[in-house]
């Protein structure tokens, strides 16, 4: 990769430059994958998101309104507004969109019991009947290196305990969870089939880099056309496109907890502008002082959040690869 040293690299502006060409180079990419498969259009999960929001307005503009197919999956932990921004993104493309409740499915895998007698065995004081829950990580740019998973319990919008959670409970709890994105991708698979349509998936860059995607749940698709853009250019492009101003401003998350929580609460751990400024920078190998000049972040600690990142990669590599196929010699 090409190494930029310029003293005067705006990394910022790097990532907000060009939205114009940016979409035209993925609208063209989506029109050669779904040509290349042979498939008459897009299926795909409408969330409310950002990620979902530019990708669907790609695909209309490519193939048209009557060539795309949005479905609204949501489930009873989702927050109300996610399905009603969703709605509100089809509408205002003309985009056909139906909507396909997914608790029946997570409710016959027993999912929401055992994820609620978990939190019941972290969380003595644990309510469902008063309490909304998340799962949260520490903050990395005040407490560091610490990566202790805590279930938090939230009354009324206010935090009123925080107990931290085992390891073995931390992992089955990130299986149950899973479900949802596994669930929402039979449904969309289900449609895409019948329509012979391909699916389209929303993963941005840094949700790739950190392995922020269920395999085989958002990361089971067929195309990615966003898997290369930084979640930073995802806002641009956004703000290009014309995105509903209301999904521009809204913050990013999974949407898989009661309570809404966000990206930068459980997965970043840091704002969304620091972390894709340091995988920008570590991307294209810049020194120190170039991404101490954009981050505003001392020496030392953007060398503990590159080693932390680069944890979080070895650790989500599994995630992103391919089942490894055994050749035969023939």
């Amino acid at each position: 990769m090409q190494v930029k040293e310029e003293l005067n690299v705006n990394i910022k502006e790097e990532l907000n430059r060009d939205a114009d060409k940016l979409a035209e180079r993925l609208r063209g990419f989506i029109r050669e994958q779904v040509t290349a498969f042979k498939k008459k259009g897009v299926v795909l999960g409408v969330s409310g998101g950002i990620d979902s929001a530019v990708a669907l307005t790609l695909c209309v503009q490519e193939f048209g309104k009557e060539n795309v197919y949005g479905l609204l999956l949501p489930e009873k932990e989702s927050a109300p507004s996610s399905k009603i921004l969703g709605a509100e993104v089809c509408e205002n493309l003309g985009v056909s969109y139906e909507e396909v409740p997914i608790s029946p499915i997570i409710e016959a895998l027993d999912i929401y019991n055992k994820k609620e007698q978990i939190i019941k065995k972290t969380c003595p004081e644990y309510d469902p009947k008063i309490h909304k829950t998340s799962l949260v990580l520490p903050d990395f740019l005040n407490q560091g290196l610490l990566n202790v998973p805590h279930i938090r319990l939230i009354k009324d919008g206010e935090t009123v305990a925080k107990h931290r959670l085992k390891a073995n409970d931390y992992l089955e709890l990130i299986g149950l969870q899973g479900v949802k994105q596994r669930s929402r991708m039979v449904v969309q698979y289900i449609y895409a089939e019948k329509m012979n349509y391909v699916v389209c998936g929303t993963t941005n860059k840094t949700e790739l880099v950190l392995g922020q995607f269920v395999k085989y749940g958002d990361g089971g698709v067929d195309l990615e056309p966003l898997a290369d853009c930084y979640k930073t250019q995802i806002y641009a492009l956004a703000k290009h496109l014309g995105v509903n101003e209301e999904i521009i401003k809204r913050p990013p998350s999974a949407d898989t907890w009661s309570h809404y929580t966000t990206d930068e609460e459980f997965y970043w751990r840091m704002p969304m502008h620091i972390i894709d400024q340091l995988l920008y920078a570590q991307e294209h190998k810049l020194s120190l002082e170039i991404t101490e000049k954009n981050t505003g972040m001392p020496r030392d600690t953007i060398e503990k959040a590159w080693k932390h990142i680069e944890r979080v990669k070895d650790t989500t590599e599994y995630i992103r690869a391919a089942p490894p196929i055994f050749y035969l010699d023939m």
